[in-house]
């Protein structure tokens, strides 16, 4: 079936402001919470947010086989589960539903009313039922930092790294939608010279620069998914702010590997953007030596090219860019990623969200996380404000952005926003 709504020659009747991340080529997917208290299944074109459930209700997806209220839920994940063929032939309807040409819409101004809100007087909602989350490792330039600092820089990266999409399990309970604050955690730290651990705040708060992608039902237990028939089950990719607390982090993580310092806040944009509109923007990554084993093995192009930015605002202080990176650094693939996910049989459900790792470039000012760019607080941040920072402050906001653009299209994912409070205080 043809991608009908990646038309670069369509415009829309509705206003779409110069450099939007939102054209109507992009159609995103969301859950909004409208003025009046209503929770609905939506898109977005320009500044527009528009209810996919009124527009189900008032017929105008007739001809899509769709259960009778689709899109009247809290999330995307009956959607989802509905497959790649549903998921083309609604963006393709939407889009010819909001094509300049078409007035069926356009001219009916009671059913636009209905429809159509304002960004602004909406708010944003997790957009799936996260039932599991898998946080890779998979930036040859991030994971060879790390190992740089925290091993010996002749070994930094450990045997398996080259072989296999290196992964764990995080914790969906503690996904929320960008706008929502995070609280510094408390945890156990070992100070430096000490022997004993203490338990306190966190002094160590970090981002993770990161995207993640949501699945559709993949398998069945114990079945394995080709490599490359991986892609039809990725809905779509958002951006991902997976939070850290470095010292709790550097205590724990032997033998076991992440847990408290990674599970107390993951950060997503709240629009999706499906593989579909992201096909333009397809690229090869790095070169994999040694080659994978052949049940990872792919041939031609299966990154993209999303350029990323990070920025700290402080309170009543303009925000200061930080990072300049881009998705197709990273060296396993999501098609790779998903694949090795499902090589044991384990199973992957509708919602299911993976991480990809911290996304960091070749360059300094590319590295995806404060651990790396101040290089473990040796080297502090200067801001537009004049203060600095090693790892973030309470107060902070961070900020990620990320966009694709060729000569014809701009595709964005809008940003993930979060603001670090201290420590949460029982009352």
């Amino acid at each position: 079936m043809s991608i009908t709504a990646n038309d670069t020659n369509r415009k829309s009747w509705l206003q779409v402001p110069e450099n939007s991340d939102f054209p109507i080529q992009n159609i995103p997917f969301g859950v909004f919470l409208t003025k009046e208290d209503v929770v609905t299944v939506g898109t977005r074109i320009g500044d527009s947010a528009i209810d996919l459930g009124a527009l189900q209700q008032l017929n105008y997806f007739k001809g899509i086989e769709l259960t009778d209220d689709m899109f009247m839920q809290d999330t995307l994940n009956d959607f989802i589960s509905d497959g790649q063929k549903t998921w083309r032939l609604v963006r393709n309807r939407i889009a010819d539903l909001f094509d300049a040409k078409n007035p069926e819409l356009r001219d009916n101004a009671k059913h636009r009313d209905i429809i159509i809100f304002n960004m602004a007087d909406v708010e944003m909602q997790l957009p799936v039922l996260i039932g599991d989350y898998t946080d890779f490792y998979s930036s040859k330039e991030h994971a060879t930092n790390v190992g740089t600092m925290f091993r010996d820089p002749d070994n930094a990266l450990l045997p398996n790294w080259l072989h296999i999409p290196v992964g764990y399990h995080g914790r969906s309970s503690s996904i929320v939608p960008s706008g929502i604050p995070i609280h510094r955690p408390m945890g156990q730290t070992l100070p430096n010279g000490e022997t004993q651990p203490v338990f306190g705040p966190s002094k160590l708060v970090d981002f993770e620069l990161e995207t993640a992608f949501i699945t559709t039902d993949v398998n069945i237990m114990g079945e394995s998914i080709p490599v490359g028939e991986t892609e039809q089950y990725i809905f779509g990719m958002v951006l991902l702010n997976d939070w850290s607390a470095r010292d709790i982090q550097k205590w724990e993580y032997v033998p076991l590997g992440p847990f408290l310092a990674k599970n107390f806040a993951s950060s997503i944009s709240p629009w999706i953007v499906t593989m579909d509109a992201l096909q333009p923007f397809k690229t090869s990554g790095p070169e994999q030596v040694p080659t994978p084993l052949p049940y990872l093995q792919q041939t031609g192009d299966h990154s993209f090219d999303i350029n990323l930015e990070v920025a700290i605002q402080p309170e009543n202080a303009e925000a200061t860019v930080i990072s300049n990176s881009n998705f197709k650094y990273m060296y396993w693939t999501m098609s790779q990623q998903l694949a090795h996910h499902t090589s044991n049989g384990c199973r992957v459900n509708s919602g299911d969200m993976m991480g990809s790792g911290t996304i960091s470039g070749p360059t300094p000012n590319s590295y995806g996380s404060m651990l790396e760019l101040t290089w473990g607080g040796k080297n502090p941040i200067k801001l537009s404000d004049g203060t600095e920072r090693k790892f973030i402050n309470d107060g902070d906001t961070v900020i990620m952005k990320g966009h694709c653009k060729n000569d014809e299209v701009r595709i964005g994912f809008g940003e993930v926003s979060s603001k670090l409070l201290p420590p949460f205080v029982r009352k």
